[in-house]
């Protein structure tokens, strides 16, 4: 990730206690929970592109990278920001995948 001008961490977290509210009319959960922030997780790199293109440059196995919630992230802060500038985002990924902690 020698070519990220920010590079961020992203923290796992654990979940103390989850409760399940009710369901909301879009199908998601109303949740209560009480998590703590871990001092492990994984890392996020970025590096300004002047093509406006939001590039995700490491593979995430079983995850088309349309699909990717950090590309939809980035396209949607793009769009309301009405920024015309892209990014190449790498992922150091340390935490398993569907574990529960991310």
């Amino acid at each position: 990730m020698t070519e990220a001008q920010l590079v961020l961490p992203a923290p796992a977290k654990l979940n103390l206690m989850l409760h399940i509210l009710g369901r909301r009319p879009d199908g998601y959960h109303e949740l209560q929970t009480l998590f703590q922030f871990l001092d492990y997780g994984d890392e996020l790199g970025f590096a300004l592109r002047e093509d406006g293109v939001i590039c995700l440059q490491t593979d995430v196995p079983g995850v088309p990278h349309d699909s990717n919630l950090i590309v939809k992230a980035a396209r949607a802060l793009q769009k309301q920001s009405g920024c015309t500038l892209g990014m190449d985002i790498w992922l150091e990924k340390r935490l398993p995948m569907g574990g529960g902690i991310g």
